[in-house]
């Protein structure tokens, strides 16, 4: 009898997975469906609760139940979104769309953004594939592409490059200029608090615009198979900018370290690692750094596993590399766990993923991770039937790490 009580559990999950399937959508068409629902009161520092586990992505914000049927899910999205805009990065602005103007010049993208009588350009070419048929899908690259090029050439595969310095021109190398003063705050003066990850996922969104006021006709692309990636600070702009898209289909962040896919609180407890005290803090809040320094970090209401499931339930594919500690691929093995837990309560765990692999340079994807990367991009970029269903690939972390620690939801 017991047997096949089990038996008719599973039938069960298996029969609630199918329905999910069906009809959880794979991509949206508009930035954010949630942009209705009011955001919650956002509580000064002595007003949040400690939380010395990972955070509940489940929970409503006021603490008052949890998130039950997916058609709930916007609203909660729309909170975390809310909280890691006010506590980490700052204001993404939304944009109406008289305010945006693009037109093309052979293959390249032009998208003018005029707010409060300032101008910001964007312009980006697009590389279309030799063979196919239009529209293609597209991979957008964030400031660069440095998956191997033969996967989307092969697959008949548009790419674009984001240039993030059209926006905010901090980077890594060379001379920049400060906060306050880069192309976004000419249009918005009254967010120079903002970190650059905040403006840069402004930007992309502006350049999808663009794509969309254009039209397939124009631009030959397939808005409902877009997809965005990058590595590195770049790997976390690309996990910024689809967790803050729902046009964006599948985000493959490679290698995004500590304030990417890595929460901050598992960050915190493994040494020399990109901490929240330890980051380039051109790209968050100066804010978070005062206010969350220490073990004021256990006050903070969200952390990086819920950044992840903002993409819900769209694609995610987070690469990771423990050859370089700096990354911290432990707290980021920690959190696409935490987060995938999202995916599987609404029974389409096959859309995230994550491939933790040592042995290959940095930002340089090794043979032994192909696989995974080209049965998400079949999948959610061309709609192929690949088996995207259990890559949860981490041999040096997985029954090492105890999970349990740290997900209590």
């Amino acid at each position: 009898m017991l047997k096949r009580t089990i038996g008719i559990a599973v039938a069960s999950m298996t029969m609630m997975a199918v329905y999910a399937q069906k009809n959880v959508p794979l991509v949206y068409g508009e930035e954010n469906t949630g942009k209705n629902f009011k955001a919650p009161a956002m509580p000064g520092y002595n007003d949040l609760r400690e939380c010395r586990t990972l955070t509940n992505p489940f929970e409503w914000s006021n603490g008052k139940g949890k998130v039950k049927k997916f058609k709930q899910w916007e609203r909660r999205r729309n909170e975390i979104a809310a909280e890691i805009q006010h506590y980490g990065i700052g204001v993404k602005p939304t944009v109406d769309r008289s305010q945006v103007k693009a037109w093309m010049n052979g293959d390249t993208v032009f998208v003018d953004v005029t707010v409060n009588g300032e101008t910001l350009h964007l312009s980006s070419t697009i590389r279309y594939p030799k063979g196919g048929q239009a529209p293609y899908p597209l991979m957008i690259g964030t400031s660069n592409i440095s998956l191997p090029r033969q996967m989307f050439d092969s697959r008949n595969i548009a790419t674009m490059t984001f240039h993030e310095k059209q926006v905010n021109d901090y980077g890594q190398f060379g001379r920049h200029h400060e906060r306050g003063e880069h192309n976004f705050d000419r249009l918005y003066p009254n967010l120079s608090e903002n970190g650059a990850y905040s403006e840069w996922a402004w930007g992309l969104s502006r350049l999808l615009d663009g794509l969309e006021i254009l039209g397939e006709a124009k631009t030959k692309i397939d808005m409902k198979h877009i997809g965005v990636t990058g590595c590195s600070y770049a790997g976390k702009m690309a996990l910024m900018c689809g967790a803050f898209d729902e046009r964006v289909a599948l985000t493959i962040a490679q290698e995004p370290g500590g304030g990417g896919a890595a929460a901050w609180r598992v960050s915190k407890t493994l040494g020399e690692v990109e901490s929240l005290e330890r980051t380039d803090y051109h790209w968050f809040k100066e804010s978070m750094r005062t206010t969350f320094s220490g073990d004021s970090l256990y006050r903070m209401p969200y952390d990086h596993h819920e950044l992840c499931a903002l993409v819900c339930p769209r694609a995610l594919l987070m690469l990771g590399n423990p050859d370089y500690k700096w990354l911290a691929d432990e707290a980021g093995y920690v959190s696409m766990n935490a987060a995938r837990k999202v995916w599987e309560y609404f029974g389409i765990a096959d859309r995230i993923g994550y491939s933790i692999v040592d042995g290959h340079g940095h930002c340089q994807l090794p043979q032994s991770q192909y696989p995974e990367v080209e049965a998400f991009i079949d999948k959610f970029l061309l709609g192929k039937d690949a088996d995207t269903k259990n890559v949860q690939v981490a041999p040096m972390f997985k029954d090492k790490v105890d999970l349990s620690k740290w997900i209590k939801f």
